[in-house]
């Protein structure tokens, strides 16, 4: 059998359901998902298997209009995962459609040429009527040159096979780039941290803005096989910290207790798992904080 191995960039509008795809293809949890929008903040590779092929996603953070320093490495770091890709696929929701921001998006697809495939992903199918789904196709084609379409509903796995089977079809020959047993090439300590992230992003709604981050400070393997997790969960105020912390630390417990639970099913072995909460004003100008989750510091200047 004539192994293939390829990369394959997922790029969209935040919130478009990219990490929702990514998982459902690996078959499990490697990309936090949130009803919050830009919470992907690192290129999260993702590897699945289809026959002879293996296919290693790069899930990139949401395409936007940046502002701040982090929203600008955020950006980079997506058009850096589609440059770097043998496939480009385009996610976009069907009940949105042709958005400015998805305009955006394919004027950088065009800006950047090159020559590698891009195929328009429409997911969250089953919001919309088909004769809706029709339209937009067309429009989407008529607008720019994919090579292939597929409509999919990422959360009930709607069309993700078909999908997964044409990305093995189009993946390159040669040697697997990564251990038949390894989703992710993620370091364990920035995934625990970015579970964590999710936790008290789906906790906090819409009480905290996006100026905190999660670090995983030390990780001790027991000789009973059980794992201890110390992580800091860094904010820009004061009063952020109050929010994060609860009443009576409720809100950072219950964190804790969902983040433990998932890491402790994730691990297949017991955790333990201590939170602490600090305040740094600048985090989010200071280079190490962006090396904690996988951004290049440099990339917010552009």
């Amino acid at each position: 059998m004539t192994q293939k191995a390829g990369f394959v960039a997922l790029i969209g509008e935040p919130n478009a359901g990219k990490s929702t795809l990514l998982n459902a293809m690996v078959g499990t949890k490697v990309s936090i998902v949130t009803h919050k929008v830009q919470t992907t903040r690192a290129r999260i590779r993702g590897v699945a298997l289809e026959g002879d092929a293996q296919i290693v996603f790069v899930d990139t953070p949401g395409l936007f209009r940046p502002r701040r320093r982090l929203d600008r490495a955020m950006v980079a770091a997506a058009w850096t995962g589609a440059g770097d890709a043998d496939v480009v696929l385009l996610l976009i929701e069907a009940q949105r459609g042709l958005t400015d921001g998805v305009e955006a998006i394919i004027e950088g697809l065009e800006e950047r040429g090159g020559d590698r495939p891009v195929a328009l992903v429409i997911n969250k199918i089953d919001r919309v009527q088909a004769p809706a789904l029709l339209a937009l196709t067309k429009k989407m084609n008529d607008r720019f040159p994919f090579v292939e379409t597929f409509m999919i509903s990422a959360e009930k796995g709607h069309g993700v096979d078909d999908l997964r089977h044409w990305l093995a079809d189009r993946m390159p020959e040669g040697p697997w780039l990564y251990p038949e047993d390894e989703i992710s090439d993620l370091p364990m300590r920035m995934i625990a941290a970015e579970i964590t992230r999710e936790k008290l992003t789906l906790r906090l709604h819409q009480e905290l803005p996006y100026q905190l981050t999660v670090e995983t400070e030390s990780w001790e393997e027991r000789d009973d096989g059980s794992a201890v997790i110390h992580q800091m969960i860094y904010v820009a105020r004061d009063g952020h910290k109050g929010i994060v912390l609860g009443k009576r630390g409720e809100t950072v417990k219950a964190v804790g207790k969902a983040s433990r639970e998932e890491l402790t099913e994730m691990l297949d072995r017991p955790v333990h798992l201590f939170l602490q909460v600090k305040v740094r004003p600048n985090w989010l100008d200071e280079k190490e904080r962006y090396s904690a989750i996988g951004l290049d510091f440099s990339d917010g200047n552009s």
